[in-house]
């Protein structure tokens, strides 16, 4: 691909937004911001918008369009940002790509389509999806590869699409044994695999780091912590990567396993950098002692999130 040529080739932590909500559910867009500003001050590499760990499934169509353009005038290009886009619908998703690239977005992130437990789309139809997906835009297309989908994509298939489909370049390998599937992509996929991304919290991040990853997209509450593990790591210093991430896997472990998309809510509002950690219902909030159990860990290990307010 001529593109991969002259276009920039992203790595290190793009960590998910959360979207900020008040305590009645209600977008607040204020405190959006300084949860933007705390990680970029946190040494993020990139962000990315609406994924699943910023709650995209409890956000309207309107509340979407308006986050979106919100985010991406306040970073205003202080870091490269990337849009989840995915929709069922390809003409949908290619809707929203479009407007994620002409308000500045770096990338897209996409799932495969999916919708419940049982409906799916098969290898041509995938094929057909990411292709008319590449074809309507300029920027880069992550696929994102996670069990919430359900969508079996092998290796091969993703190989094959980043060879010949133009914008299919980046890859947030989810599913188990990710680290066998990144080293598979990439030795399938050769120079075509511009990404190969951890994601997950980086609960896998270290096997995923020997497998070949140069990405990892991780929740939004310790960049600060995160960051320099993959730094060290990308840098040839691999002694120094593990020492870290020995450090705090007890932390990634805890939002990993026991709190999930809440942590980085919590940890920023233990901070002061918003005012609410609320979730829409029907999600609920962290139990009390769970809650408990992150702010232990955490402040053990210090990280901005709780300085920064």
């Amino acid at each position: 691909m001529t593109e991969t040529q002259t276009r920039p080739r992203y790595r290190g932590v793009f960590p998910v937004v959360p979207t900020i909500f008040d305590e009645s559910g209600r977008l607040d867009l204020d405190g959006q911001c300084r949860a933007v500003d705390f990680m970029i001050d946190a040494g993020s590499d990139g962000l990315c918008l609406l994924a699943n760990f910023s709650e995209q499934f409890v956000l309207g169509d309107d509340e979407r369009e308006i986050l979106m353009k919100r985010m991406l005038e306040h970073v205003a290009g202080r870091v490269p940002v990337i849009v989840t886009t995915s929709h069922f619908s390809t003409d949908i998703c290619i809707e929203r790509s479009r407007r994620a690239e002409a308000m500045g977005a770096a990338m897209v992130m996409v799932m495969p389509p999916y919708h419940g437990a049982t409906i799916r789309v098969g290898a041509a139809g995938l094929w057909d999806f990411f292709r008319r997906l590449s074809d309507a835009i300029g920027i880069p297309v992550m696929i994102q590869d996670a069990p919430v989908a359900g969508t079996p994509l092998p290796a091969e298939l993703l190989a094959q699409m980043a060879r010949e489909i133009a914008q299919i370049a980046y890859f947030k390998i989810e599913t188990p044994q990710a680290a066998a599937k990144l080293r598979s992509l990439i030795e399938l996929g050769g120079a075509a695999i511009e990404g190969p991304w951890d994601g997950e919290e980086a609960i896998t991040l270290l096997a995923d780091l020997d497998a070949g990853a140069t990405g990892a997209m991780t929740g939004g509450g310790y960049p600060d912590l995160i960051g320099p593990i993959v730094h060290a790591y990308l840098a040839g210093r691999r002694d120094e990567a593990v020492a870290g991430y020995e450090r705090i896997l007890p932390l990634i472990n805890y939002e990993n396993r026991q709190c999930g998309l809440i942590a980085a809510k919590a940890l920023m509002r233990e901070g002061g950098v918003i005012r609410s950690e609320a979730v829409r219902h029907p999600l609920a909030p962290l139990h009390p002692a769970t809650r408990d159990g992150l702010l232990e860990i955490a402040r053990r290990l210090d990280p901005l999130v709780l300085r920064w307010g």
